[in-house]
């Protein structure tokens, strides 16, 4: 892929919270970013521990130690992964902010749009 890139491989860059360890059953920041990148959802998770949130939270102010999940996708995958993280994301209401971006170095935007549109192609022998 060179050159003119689709509209739907343009990268954005998604922004969620997450704890590093989660309620059982649930999972916390690493995991989730293990399980998006598996499903393809996305070609690269930064996940930057020790953030500390403050927000309003059923009425009153509230903290919590979370990490930031830096999130690399296309436009084209945008709404899979928002879907897919808010249904395995352990919090009631999970961040999500998708932020579209205005371009970047062609080579890292090739290669996120190549990882991401692997989803697509069937794996071997399968169906």
């Amino acid at each position: 892929m060179t050159g003119e890139l689709a509209r739907d491989d343009a990268v954005a860059v998604i922004l969620s919270t997450a704890p590093a360890a989660a309620p059982p059953g649930k999972p916390g920041a690493h995991e989730l970013a293990q399980l998006l990148l598996q499903e393809r959802l996305c070609a690269c998770v930064n996940v930057v521990p020790g953030v500390v949130s403050h927000f309003w939270w059923q009425g009153a102010i509230d903290r919590t130690e979370e990490c930031l999940l830096v999130i690399k996708t296309t436009l084209g995958a945008v709404a899979a992964l928002r879907q897919r993280l808010v249904a395995l994301h352990p919090y009631d209401v999970p961040e999500v902010l998708v932020l579209p971006t205005d371009g970047g170095h062609l080579a890292y935007i090739e290669w996120v749009a190549a990882c991401v549109s692997a989803r697509s192609v069937p794996p071997a022998g399968g169906a």
